[in-house]
């Protein structure tokens, strides 16, 4: 997409901070990190979120996560890591490019990435398992 900025991100339109290329992805430090050592993994082809992704390449994807995760956690010496990927507004995705965020975590490092656990009620439980049936 010609107006897409994370297109020109992985297209090499726009410089970046290149961490890793191959011909279907480039990872890129954010330019707004939650932590030292953030950084994106971007398709060169756009699709807008997880619903479009063909699966070969979110496998692809899930791959290279977990080798940029192991090289950067031993380069930054970090305490633990978040692989987050968001999708759609409601989701907090504000870049309608699928992309994945690497963040390495830090002892003390005041980033909260965590939500207060509700409780699945048996009546939830079961109309969730029922509507998820005969959505296939």
């Amino acid at each position: 997409m010609s107006d897409c900025i994370f297109c020109k991100l992985a297209g090499g339109e726009i410089p970046t901070a290149t961490l890793y290329e191959d011909d279907d992805f480039r990872v890129i430090l954010d330019a707004g990190p939650a932590t030292k050592g953030h950084c994106l993994i971007l398709p060169k082809e756009h699709y807008a979120d997880l619903y479009e992704i063909p699966e070969d390449l979110l496998m692809k994807a899930a791959v290279l996560a977990k080798k940029i995760a192991v090289k950067m956690t031993r380069a930054m010496n970090c305490d633990g890591f978040n692989i987050v990927q968001n999708n759609k507004p409601a989701a907090g995705q504000t870049v309608f490019h699928f992309h994945i965020h690497l963040i390495p975590r830090y002892a003390n490092d005041r980033q909260n990435i965590l939500w207060k656990p509700g409780e699945l009620t048996a009546e939830a439980r079961d109309e969730i398992l029922s509507l998820f049936e005969a959505a296939e």
